[in-house]
């Protein structure tokens, strides 16, 4: 039987078991043999990272052709408008590829978030936004170029949903295992 393991992942942790130098691992904060990550997370994103010790689950998650949803907030430099954001949902056009259209809406800063080490960088005149993407492929820190490209960078990324699976209320580093 398939096992899944949900894992909230704190900022500045490498996505992998292999430890490399500088930084922590998921080594450092599952100690159960024969996981292994179903796709990734950039070392500066934070959130739900999922592991199975199932080969077909693992590319069920991950394979693009089962485009499950992945979401996201990400804190931007500035506060974009809704036609700011309409590029976003057309899909829009990075370095050599389209991005497929993207569900996007700003938001309040979460309720249940949790604090940052170390914190992002605050500028006294430029304000901050909230907002929450939903996306149906994963390129490489894909989310930070789409938010660079219509002009707010993002500041904080924080995965929360792929397909039915949530953070919920999993503190960061610390993970549940589902089966």
């Amino acid at each position: 039987m398939a096992r899944l393991i949900l894992f909230n992942k704190p900022y500045g942790v490498i996505c992998q078991f292999t430890p490399q130098a500088g930084y922590s691992s998921l080594a450092d904060f599952i100690p159960i043999p024969q996981f292994y990550p179903a796709g990734r997370l950039d070392t500066d994103s934070e959130g739900l990272v999922l592991l199975t010790d199932d080969g077909k689950l693992q590319h069920k998650i991950t394979d693009p052709k089962y485009k499950q949803p992945k979401t996201y907030w990400a804190q931007v430099e500035g506060a974009p408008t809704l036609s700011d954001l309409q590029p976003l949902r057309e899909g829009i056009i990075l370095k050599n590829y389209r991005t497929l259209p993207a569900k996007v809406r700003p938001i309040l800063e979460p309720m249940q978030l949790w604090s940052r080490t170390p914190p992002i960088r605050f500028r006294k005149k430029i304000p901050t936004s909230w907002l929450e993407l939903v996306l149906t492929e994963g390129k490489n820190r894909q989310v930070r170029h789409m938010t660079a490209a219509i002009g707010f960078p993002t500041l904080r990324l924080i995965r929360t949903a792929i397909g039915q699976y949530t953070l919920a209320d999993l503190p960061p580093g610390q993970w549940c295992m589902i089966e």
